[in-house]
């Protein structure tokens, strides 16, 4: 692996005028600005000793131009075209020997310069031109080759993340990692697909992200750095350094190994830049359904990914057998704003975001309805948490929808379930379901079926889970098991002996539906 010393920081920005004329060996020629004081920040790329008068074509800019003025003395249209011509070949600085040539600032040069807005430096000592090139150009050789150093480190870790099988978020990280400040990746209209850096700064330049993102898109200013992400042609994206510190053509450099990365993730990962919005949506339901991140903090990335949610009501819905993709699809067809994201268990999160004058749960009812027309399930189950107004409440709204789905899921009480579920409608279930994990109820759980919990009772608990679930209904129970009336009732006498238990009386066999419920609970 490539390593420099220092790599890891962000590099300086370039020399500029007023660092060059605060080195020692300058100082000892006594600089003194006689012009473009207002100007001393410009970066030097070079330093070139000319004494020809029309040395303005020799030049690429960003020199720092030194002479003696010999061939300009007693010619004050020569000396004035000599300004010029640095100045229209946009020269950093120009910087006069003393001694020579002029014995003061020529007023013609410091007037010419002071208009163009170049900055003019005389030496009042006598002052070796070689020491100075030889001591810039060593400091800007070494940067250069810093720069460049950084730039294969980068691509190297980058590219061997992409072998391994990295994710985006990781190869962001560690893009984050180099340029030490935040680092956005977005489609081509401006929303957020993945971030990195520290969480505060992350926040605050999502915050106002899609008024920043324009404003900045322009031109390159105040460290916003960026690079174009796509290929054949095409541009599907953009990444940004937010707020770069160092060198503005280090900066470039960073960016751009960031971006022929993040190409080539997608191109050996065969998807497109929608997933990219998949994952990114992905991570953020996922941090509201965790609750390990408080929802204020993650409002800015919410807004980021284009979702409203200024004066909205959001609808937190968990959808069991349904897709990303068709769910994605079903909301921009339906002009639905949200945002979707695979949970694990084969669980679903849409969470959508509505004006408040439109009505919540006909819109919901209405979603699901064309998601089970079009997918051709009549089990796909549509949970749904009440409508929240406030921003703060999804959290809890999307874990309750996931509960409710979970409370319903592989139950034969699906079929019977209006198209959206709700808390009220899971009733005992979802109960049970809340309280699967503690001790009591598992106890419970273990000792009423402790005849049935061995691998060859599995068909007798099987009859008893549909005897119960049917409300003890014998023949709709016989049907579903594809059994006569008399073998059934063999086998729920087996049932009741096992258990010891007499399944028709009520408070016996609510028992053992309890038990029941609580056991499936535990398993899934």
């Amino acid at each position: 692996m490539t390593t420099t010393p220092d790599i890891w920081e962000p590099l300086e920005p370039a020399l500029s005028v007023r660092q060059v004329l605060t080195l020692e060996r300058v100082l000892a020629g006594e600089p003194e600005v006689v012009a473009g004081a207002s100007h001393l920040d410009r970066p030097v790329r070079w330093v070139h000793v000319a004494e020809a008068a029309d040395v303005g074509v020799m030049l690429s800019g960003g020199e720092m131009v030194l002479t003696t003025g010999v061939l300009l003395a007693g010619d004050e249209e020569k000396q004035a075209e000599y300004v010029r011509s640095l100045h229209r070949a946009d020269a950093a600085a120009v910087v006069l020997g003393l001694g020579r040539a002029f014995p003061a600032a020529p007023a013609v040069m410091r007037r010419a310069a002071e208009r163009c807005g170049l900055p003019m430096v005389v030496l009042h000592r006598p002052f070796p031109f070689a020491e100075l090139t030889e001591e810039v150009q060593s400091r800007l050789v070494r940067r250069k080759f810093a720069a460049v150093s950084l730039s294969e480190a980068v691509r190297t870790e980058l590219t061997a993340l992409i072998t391994a099988g990295a994710p985006l978020q990781r190869l962001l990280d560690e893009v984050a990692r180099h340029s030490a400040c935040p680092v956005v990746v977005t489609n081509l209209a401006h929303r957020v697909l993945g971030t990195a850096g520290e969480r505060p700064a992350v926040d605050d330049v999502l915050r106002d992200w899609e008024r920043i993102a324009r404003q900045a898109g322009g031109t390159e200013g105040d460290g916003w750095i960026r690079a174009e992400l796509g290929g054949r042609g095409e541009r599907w994206g953009r990444i940004v350094l937010c707020g770069y510190r160092g060198d503005t053509a280090t900066g470039r450099l960073l960016a751009d190994r960031a971006a022929e990365a993040l190409v080539l993730h997608r191109m050996l990962g065969g998807g497109a830049a929608c997933s990219w919005e998949e994952q990114s949506a992905q991570s953020l339901l996922t941090d509201l359904v965790s609750g390990v991140v408080p929802a204020r903090q993650l409002l800015p990335r919410a807004r980021a990914a284009g979702l409203p949610v200024n004066r909205r009501t959001f609808v937190p819905l968990v959808v069991r057998d349904g897709d990303t993709p068709r769910l994605d699809r079903l909301l921009r067809l339906l002009g639905l704003p949200g945002l979707v994201a695979e949970l694990a268990d084969g669980a679903t999160a849409v969470l959508l975001s509505l004006p408040r004058d439109q009505d919540a749960g006909a819109l919901a009812a209405h979603f699901a309805g064309r998601l089970r027309t079009e997918s051709g399930r009549a089990r796909t189950v549509v949970a749904a948490a009440d409508p929240r107004v406030a921003w703060d409440d999804v959290p809890a709204g999307l874990r309750e929808a996931r509960h409710v789905a979970d409370a319903v899921a592989d139950s034969a009480a699906a079929l019977d379930l209006p198209p959206v579920v709700r808390l009220r409608d899971v009733h005992l279930r979802g109960l049970i379901r809340l309280l699967r994990d503690d001790p009591h109820v598992q106890s419970f759980a273990e000792r009423e079926l402790d005849g049935l919990l061995c691998e060859t009772e599995e068909e007798l608990l099987s009859v008893l889970r549909t005897y119960l679930a049917t409300g003890r209904n014998k023949s709709r129970t016989a049907q579903l098991h594809h059994v006569s009336r008399p073998a059934l009732y063999r086998r729920l006498e087996s049932i009741q002996v096992r258990l010891g238990v007499d399944l028709d009386d009520f408070e016996q066999a609510a028992s053992v539906h309890i038990a029941l419920l609580a056991h499936d609970a535990q398993q899934q």
